[in-house]
């Protein structure tokens, strides 16, 4: 009996990148600002603040994240600022890409979130000093 053996490479798919070789550690495009929090209002120590670029081009279908930069929330009070890291070969030019905050406790329930579009990579929208006005929820 002629047996060959036979090594199976399995390499994940990880934000497009295909051949591990043209991983690299940082893509280079971002998009950076500052959250804005209601006057007087402070991020609780251990909270988490989750900063995303989103595609939400498509009205019927759940946004899509493009990029995400996770905050530890530590006592912040005014503003906050967020770089966002993104790959630019994914963004098409006919598309909508927007900013999504939520802060959310140490056990998980929501405190603050930004609750009108901010539009930002396409169409002559900005990827620098990006404001993002957030606004307490729950209270």
């Amino acid at each position: 009996m002629n047996q060959k053996n036979v090594l199976t490479v399995i390499i994940p798919l990880v934000l497009g990148c295909v051949f591990l070789a043209a991983c690299s550690g940082g893509s280079g495009a971002t998009v950076s600002g500052t959250i804005i929090l209601p006057d007087g209002e402070t991020v609780p120590g251990g909270s988490t603040i989750k900063v995303q670029v989103q595609d939400t081009s498509l009205a019927d279908a759940p946004a899509t994240t493009m990029g995400e930069e996770t905050i530890e929330g530590n006592g912040q009070t005014g503003s906050i600022d967020f770089s966002v890291e993104y790959n630019p070969d994914e963004i098409v030019d006919n598309h909508t890409y927007t900013m999504n905050v939520r802060i959310e406790d140490a056990g998980g329930s929501l405190l603050f979130i930004n609750d009108t579009s901010i539009r930002v990579i396409t169409n002559d929208n900005p990827t620098e000093n990006v404001q993002v006005p957030v606004i307490a929820v729950g209270r």
